[in-house]
């Protein structure tokens, strides 16, 4: 059974920093996509970074470009979301979760309908 379970979230301010973690097991990590998403209150799931675990190969979302760093540790199947910078429009839960194959994405971002595997979210919030 596939399981993602993300950790690492808080209450920080604005300029702070987080690491999110995302801590995968039951499958093969190698050769997935590990994606970070996140949901604000009222607007849709959003593709954040993604990282391919095989490859290393990166995406971020222009909005966290410059200030997000997603890396992997495959002795440990774990993916970390690096988060500096924080602004208060980066509160959200945060949810990682998993794909076969490279990081896909559709008309250049990435959708959340590619992947089938998710973790239970993490809350970040941002004050200002």
């Amino acid at each position: 059974e596939v399981q993602l379970v993300e950790s690492g979230g808080g209450l920080v301010q604005a300029g702070g920093s987080l690491r999110l973690s995302c801590a995968a097991s039951g499958f093969t990590f190698d050769d997935y996509a590990i994606g970070w998403f996140r949901q604000a209150p009222g607007k849709e799931r959003e593709g954040v970074s993604c990282i391919h675990t095989s490859d290393g190969g990166t995406y971020y979302a222009d909005s966290v470009k410059g200030r997000f760093t997603i890396s992997s540790d495959t002795a440990k199947n774990t993916v970390y979301l690096q988060m500096n910078s924080l602004k208060p429009e980066d509160t959200a839960v945060y949810y990682c979760a998993a794909d076969e194959g490279l990081c896909a994405l559709r008309l250049g971002v990435l959708s959340l309908y590619d992947y089938h595997d998710w973790g239970q979210g993490t809350q970040v919030t941002v004050s200002s």
